[in-house]
């Protein structure tokens, strides 16, 4: 995993928490203790994070500094890569629900392309990519909007989707654990996804390597509740992400379809 991503991903799970050690941060991430002190040092002079005995808790204020703005530009070809692939398994003439997320709105580009399509977002910043595209019927899913994700939670968001059916759910996920089964960092964002997940007749998941192996602090479903999933190759090297090959199989043992684009 980059050094960029396994900031990234150990600030999420700080956030996460009111308080996280060093030892879960390394179970849950799967490297040593020693990297894990050493990113958390890095983020404590960015000021994101304090250390503590054992451990580290968020810097509230600047949360926002460290959401989709900042994680925007990481790894954007391989989430273009990754968008483009899961675009193709959408039907045309398809009611289509989009995740929030960085890679879900490289996904909203290219949707254009399978259009006619109906998509409902539950981000704004797949609204503004999708805004105004010919042959798409935009619906944005109502509620509120996370500071610094912009992504839209809360009772209006999952009241409106129990009112809704659609073909296809683009699921965007914070990790994917082969015994934990898909989980995020917030608990409004999972809320969100469960009533997604609940009212979508296929669900197709999307994720880099990176979150493969990684536990976020709430459980979205198990590993098998959704129908595919789409990937970057690296998942299949373990010098790399050691947990991507054990997590690829835990998937396709239980009846995933996965993708390696």
């Amino acid at each position: 995993m980059g050094v960029a991503n396994r900031l990234d991903l150990t600030l999420r799970l700080v956030q996460g928490s009111d308080r996280v050690s060093v030892s879960e941060l390394s179970h849950r991430l799967g490297v040593s203790e020693m990297t894990v002190r050493r990113d958390l040092d890095a983020l404590e002079r960015q000021g994101l994070v304090r250390r503590v005995h054992g451990g580290a808790v968020a810097t509230r204020s600047r949360q926002e500094d460290a959401g989709f703005s900042a994680r925007e530009p990481w790894q954007a070809a391989t989430k273009d890569r990754l968008g483009a692939a899961v675009a193709a398994m959408v039907e045309p003439g398809s009611r289509v629900l989009l995740d929030a997320g960085t890679t879900t709105v490289h996904v909203a580009e290219h949707l254009a392309a399978r259009a006619p399509l109906t998509v409902a977002v539950l981000s704004l910043q797949a609204a503004v990519c999708l805004a105004d595209r010919p042959g798409i019927e935009l619906l944005i899913v109502g509620g509120r909007s996370r500071p610094g994700e912009r992504s839209l939670v809360g009772p209006l968001a999952l009241r409106t989707l129990e009112a809704l059916a659609f073909d296809c759910f683009v699921l965007s996920i914070g990790g994917v654990h082969a015994e934990y089964g898909w989980t995020e960092f917030s608990l409004d964002d999972a809320a969100v996804k469960q009533a997604a997940l609940a009212g979508a007749t296929r669900t197709i998941a999307v994720a880099d390597a990176t979150k493969l192996g990684v536990r976020a602090f709430s459980q979205v479903a198990a590993v098998g509740a959704v129908d595919d999933f789409v990937t970057d190759s690296a998942a299949e090297d373990p010098a790399t992400h050691p947990n991507g090959p054990l997590t690829l199989t835990a998937l396709r043992d239980a009846g995933v379809h996965t993708v390696l684009a």
